[in-house]
């Protein structure tokens, strides 16, 4: 299916609150200076599956930038969306495809951000603004569109805005009543097929603690021969007792772990009662029950090629990351022991706790986009469950 992307030309503005000014042209929803989106400035170095990154809620609070320069060309679609919404403030590309050619397409990017209120900007130079982001971090910036636009303005604007530090989006992406999921993984013969409540019914019981959950997360779980029970990141270790767990799901989620102590808290009450596995900020959540504390990175690692060594079979995975703060294992518990290594930068990215039946993973192995080189961690919490 081919459609022809608008020729209409809007300037626009990107500024960064140490008062950095890039132009470029606006996409999607027409946003001016009153109502300008305002996020951390990062980037994700994919080189597809941008609808499953703006979709994914752990970026809720931040303006993406993609480093891939041709983004558009396959359109966009309901089925690939990782959660109800687009969650990222705002979208910088270097060329918008003009022509949206996909058999799955059913409208253009800047269709779909306009439907989302959410204001992109094309034609703006992505090299220099990563680089930019990995020599001085990410930051905050605004973004707005419009023939008389003041960058002085979008500067103050991304200033007001402080930092990552210190801000809890889960409560912002989490869902609000407790859920069941019982949708697999899409395929090309039958795109998306749900089992029934029978079929799942004997299955063992997983509960997932939504900090953001992934949809393929879940779809993952259930093909893997789970029964999932999604729950709000709300809920306390007495509404999770009554679920009747027989294991427990930390997800992926936004902002600062530090801030999250009412989870912390929920976890090391569950710890050691069943077996736990955790995602990135259920990585996060996990660590801190264990005594680590988190830090910020200085720009994040985001990006579907990622490699990371499992320090046990010491073999070389190729991950999907998407994280700007990191598990200080400094502080960790004698019992804990670091599961996995960032080869970019020797970061934490997994930890084994044996005595507890748990352990966790910074980077995502249900990809969406991919690659699927570590989708074998959900059969070893399968394995975990049921030996």
């Amino acid at each position: 299916m081919n459609r022809i992307v608008s020729d209409s030309v809007v300037p626009a503005c990107l500024a960064l609150a140490d008062g950095t000014v890039f132009r470029g042209s606006a996409f999607g929803k027409m946003r001016g200076t009153a109502d300008a989106a305002v996020g951390e400035v990062v980037f994700n170095t994919s080189m597809y599956g941008y609808q499953e990154i703006l979709t994914d809620p752990s970026y809720a609070g931040q303006i993406m930038t993609f480093t891939y320069p041709h983004i558009g060309n396959v359109g966009c679609n309901p089925e690939d969306d990782e959660s109800d919404r687009v969650h990222v403030e705002g979208v910088l590309i270097r060329n918008l495809s003009k022509l949206v050619s996909n058999f799955r397409a059913v409208e253009s990017l800047s269709q779909y951000l306009e439907r989302a209120n959410v204001l992109g900007i094309a034609d703006l130079d992505t090299r220099e603004l990563v680089t930019h982001i990995r020599d001085a971090g990410a930051q905050m910036g605004a973004i707005a569109a419009g023939p008389k636009i003041n960058p002085d303005d979008l500067v103050d604007k991304a200033r007001s805005a402080g930092t990552m530090e210190g801000k809890d989006y889960v409560q912002q992406v989490s869902c609000a009543e407790p859920y069941n999921w019982l949708e697999l993984p899409w395929t090309l013969e039958h795109g998306f097929r749900s089992l029934s409540n029978e079929q799942v019914y004997s299955r063992p019981h997983v509960v997932a603690i939504d900090c953001g959950v992934k949809r393929n997360i879940l779809r993952l779980l259930v093909a893997t021969g789970f029964r999932v029970t999604v729950i709000p990141a709300s809920s306390d270790a007495a509404a999770i007792r009554a679920a009747n767990p027989d294991a427990l799901f930390l997800s992926n989620g936004p902002g600062d772990p530090a801030t999250l102590s009412y989870l912390v808290s929920v976890v090391g009450d569950l710890v050691g009662k069943v077996p736990i596995f955790g995602i990135c900020l259920g990585h996060q959540i996990l660590a801190q029950v264990f005594g680590a504390e988190t830090y910020k990175l200085k720009f994040g690692h985001r990006g579907g090629n990622h490699p990371v060594r499992d320090e046990v079979t010491k073999k070389i995975e190729i991950t999907v990351q998407n994280h700007g703060f990191c598990v200080d294992s400094s502080k960790l518990r004698k019992d804990v022991g670091v599961s996995h290594l960032n080869l970019n930068d020797m970061t934490v990215e997994g930890l084994n706790i044996p005595d507890a039946r748990a352990f966790c993973v910074q980077y995502h192995p249900e990809a969406s986009p991919g690659p699927h080189d570590a989708q074998y961690l959900f059969k070893r919490f399968f394995d975990l469950v049921t030996s």
